[in-house]
């Protein structure tokens, strides 16, 4: 482990790879050059501090660049013990405090959070949020210096929601994750392409042919299903929204309940943000091979905690645990952390790009607005900005209103 006064990570020789690797990642990201370049500009960050709590991957330094930009000062750590790309974090220890490695303790895990709520930020920005909690809980004296934050995703914004209801969220927090350019492509095309993409790397297994299990059909839940579907397999979904199980049915996907499902399945993915969604009695009930894997944020929606409790995980091959569970084979991808980022590199950077627009976009209204102490979400124009820009980006252009039509959609006296 490296250490200095504002970085602790694996291994700073990996810093030039770390340095390639985010050079890709902003050839595939334009869209977060022209905020950039706009941002170097203006300097909406100026005299400010953020800190984050995200995957350090190399999408995420473009993001942290971006802020640099315009101004800010950046501490940063993980927020989860296996997301963190190394080669990322030595690169962005030469430019900005970084706290992060992958595979961290759970007491490194807390740890980096502090230092980085140490660096005593104006703005955050969370993916889980954890680092809201924290600062809820144990770090309540920075709540009066805290303009607002944002968060990147759906479990954290169950829990935030959860907070503004208990009327216990003491700062403005901005939902990122609820822009159209974030959970209608991110959610779904990003974590659709990136699960399949770390259980193949886990486990190498052919999913032609398989009976895939997909437990939710949200946004993310869709996209995994749509990629399954697309290499072969057989896809099941278990879900407890009458709306989104009548969805999957139409979308031409057996639904069933996970008790049945369990007996059935050959490959088993949750994304729900919930917990303990696959429980000890599923896995005990499922075929000899089942191949179980996580797509959420915490690893609490498979219990990890209670198959630990009646086998022993023998690590078989990289981020694959085999349990031998009443004569039967069951194998865990990723430690029940969410496999896109334990076992592969999280999601594309073309898909990260509208997601990273979002935040640092967030982060700009934040500060050129007085916002309420609640859950936010950013307004539709900004949203379409960043779907305009990618259109640009990706060289695509769309048709415009005439005035005749403009017209028409905003009146109501013309009919038949």
């Amino acid at each position: 482990m490296d250490k200095g006064q504002t970085y602790e990570v694996k291994d700073l020789k990996l810093a030039e790879q770390g340095m390639m690797s985010i050079a890709l990642a902003e050839k595939r990201m334009p869209i977060m050059n022209i905020i950039k370049e706009r941002f170097a500009k203006e300097k909406p960050f100026k005299n400010l501090t953020i800190g984050l709590a995200l995957h350090v991957t190399k999408e995420t330094a473009v993001l942290v660049r971006t802020l640099k930009a315009g101004g800010a000062k950046i501490a940063i750590t993980g927020c989860n013990p296996l997301s963190t790309q190394d080669d990322v974090a030595a690169a962005l220890a030469k430019e900005v405090s970084v706290y992060a490695y992958k595979g961290e303790t759970k007491q490194d895990y807390y740890r980096y959070l502090n230092l980085v709520l140490d660096a005593e930020p104006q703005l955050t920005i969370d993916d889980g949020a954890d680092l809201v909690s924290l600062i809820h809980t144990k770090r309540k004296e920075l709540i009066p210096n805290l303009i607002a934050g944002s968060e990147e995703t759906t479990t954290g914004i169950i829990r935030l929601r959860a907070m503004e209801k208990d009327n216990a969220l003491k700062y403005p927090i901005i939902a990122v994750n609820d822009n159209k350019t974030k959970h209608l492509l991110d959610n779904y095309y990003g974590t659709g392409q990136s699960t399949l993409d770390g259980i193949l790397r886990a486990t190498n297994i052919l999913f032609a042919g398989k009976k895939f299990v997909v437990c939710g059909y949200g946004p993310c839940g869709k996209g995994v299903s749509l990629r399954a579907k697309g290499m072969g397999a057989s896809v099941v979904v278990c879900e407890v929204d009458a709306f989104r199980a009548l969805q999957a049915s139409l979308d031409g996907f057996e639904v069933m309940p996970i008790k049945e499902a369990a007996k059935i399945g050959d490959i088993f993915v949750t994304v729900t943000g919930d917990k303990h969604v696959i429980r000890v009695e599923h896995i005990k009930s499922m075929k000899d091979g089942a191949v179980l894997a996580n797509s959420g944020h915490f690893d609490v929606e498979i219990d990890v905690e209670g198959l630990n409790k009646i086998a022993k995980p023998k690590r078989i091959r990289w981020q694959l645990d085999e349990y031998d569970i009443e004569g039967k084979k069951i194998y865990l991808c990723g430690e029940g952390r969410l496999v896109n980022l334990a076992a592969a590199e999280g999601h594309p950077s073309e898909v990260m790009a509208t997601s990273f627009a979002g935040q640092a976009l967030a982060m700009e209204y934040a500060v050129k607005n007085k916002l309420e102490k609640r859950v936010i979400t950013l307004p539709e124009k900004i949203d379409n900005e960043i779907a305009e820009l990618q259109l640009k980006a990706m060289g695509i252009r769309k048709d415009t209103l005439t005035k005749e039509q403009e017209k028409y959609m905003n009146s109501w006296e013309e009919g038949t």
